[in-house]
C-alpha cells in the first residue's frame, strides 16, 4: 500500500498561474441541507471555498439561505428542491458534490434522480452521506459522469454488502472496480482507492472525531479537483491536508471542529505550495 505523505503532497499543491481567473480555478456545486441539517451543506460549501474553487454555488433548503449568505457571502445559492432550476445549474459545472445533510425521503430521491439525468461524461460527481444510501436504494439512471465515493465503514457496507468486520485491502480493491468509482474510504487511518492503486494516509487524529468531517473533507476534495490539473493528486493531497491540519490543531486542542479545520486550509496550502525560480521542490 502506498502511503500519503507531506513529501508527496508538497509535490501535487501548485502556486496559482499569475494570468488566471475566478473560471480558472473550477465551478462547483454542491447539493444537500434539508431543514433540519443545513450545517452539513455550509460546511461542504466553507470547505470548497476555503480550498480555492473558482465558482461555489449550493443547492440547499431554503430556510438555510441567510445562514449560508451570513457565513459563507462568497457563495451563491439556490432552492434545493426547484429542479428546473438544479438541472439549469448543474450544465456549468465541473465538480457536483451531493449528499451532506440531504436525507432520505422522496424529496431527496428526487433531487438525485435529476443530479443522475443531468450529469455528463466531462464532469466530476462526489458522493458524499445520505447520497451513497440513495445511490444504493433507489432506482436511479445510469451515472455517465467521472464518481468519487466518500464512505465511512458503515456506508462502505452499504455500497458493497461487505461486514465492517470483513473489510480489508484486497476485497476492498475488488469491490472498488466493481463500482468504477474513486473510493475514499474514511476510517483512523484513511484509505484512497484510485484504478489499481491503493493509498493510506499518514495523518489524522482521534481530536477529529466530530460531527461534519466527513462533509468538511468531502467539500476540500471537489474543491482540489476542480482547481488542479491532476485528479488522483488533487484526491490525495486533500485527504492528506484535511488530517494534517486536524493534527497541527490537535497539538493544542483536546477537540479540533471542522470549522477550525477550514479556517486553516488557505494558509496550510500556501505553506506546501513551495517555489524557486518555478521549480518545485518536493
Amino acid at each position: 500500500m502506498n502511503k500519503i505523505t507531506k513529501r508527496k503532497v508538497e509535490s501535487f499543491i501548485t502556486e496559482r498561474k499569475k494570468d488566471s481567473y475566478k473560471g480558472t480555478y473550477g465551478r462547483v456545486l454542491l447539493v444537500g441541507g434539508n431543514e433540519n441539517m443545513g450545517g452539513a451543506i455550509i460546511l461542504s460549501a466553507s470547505a470548497c471555498v476555503h480550498s480555492g474553487a473558482g465558482l461555489v454555488t449550493v443547492a440547499t433548503d431554503p430556510s438555510n439561505h441567510a445562514a449560508l449568505h451570513s457565513r459563507l457571502p462568497e457563495a451563491m445559492c439556490l432552492p434545493l428542491y426547484d429542479l428546473q432550476q438544479l438541472e439549469s445549474m448543474i450544465d456549468g459545472m465541473d465538480v457536483i458534490v451531493v449528499g451532506p445533510g440531504l436525507g432520505r425521503d422522496q424529496r431527496a430521491a428526487d433531487v438525485m434522480k435529476t443530479v443522475y439525468e443531468t450529469i455528463d461524461e466531462e464532469q466530476i460527481l462526489v458522493l458524499d452521506g445520505d447520497a451513497i444510501h440513495l445511490h444504493v436504494n433507489e432506482n436511479l439512471p445510469p451515472l455517465k459522469a467521472e464518481l468519487i465515493v466518500t464512505p465511512h465503514l458503515g456506508e462502505w457496507r452499504t455500497l458493497t454488502g461487505v461486514p465492517i468486520d470483513d473489510q480489508d485491502v484486497e476485497l476492498n480493491h475488488q469491490k472498488v472496480k466493481e463500482l468504477n468509482a474513486v473510493v475514499v474510504l474514511k476510517k483512523s487511518r484513511t484509505e484512497v482507492y484510485y484504478e489499481d492503486e491503493v493509498w493510506e494516509n499518514t495523518a489524522g487524529n482521534p481530536a477529529m472525531a466530530t460531527g461534519g468531517m466527513g462533509d468538511t473533507l468531502a467539500g476540500m476534495i471537489a474543491g482540489f479537483v476542480a482547481q488542479f490539473e491532476h485528479k488522483k493528486h488533487a484526491v490525495l493531497a486533500s485527504v492528506y491536508l484535511h488530517s494534517y491540519i486536524g493534527d497541527e490543531l490537535a497539538r493544542h486542542q483536546y477537540v479540533t471542529l471542522p470549522t477550525h479545520i477550514i479556517e486553516q486550509i488557505p494558509e496550510t496550502m500556501k505553506t506546501f505550495a513551495k517555489y524557486d525560480s518555478g521549480k518545485r521542490f518536493v
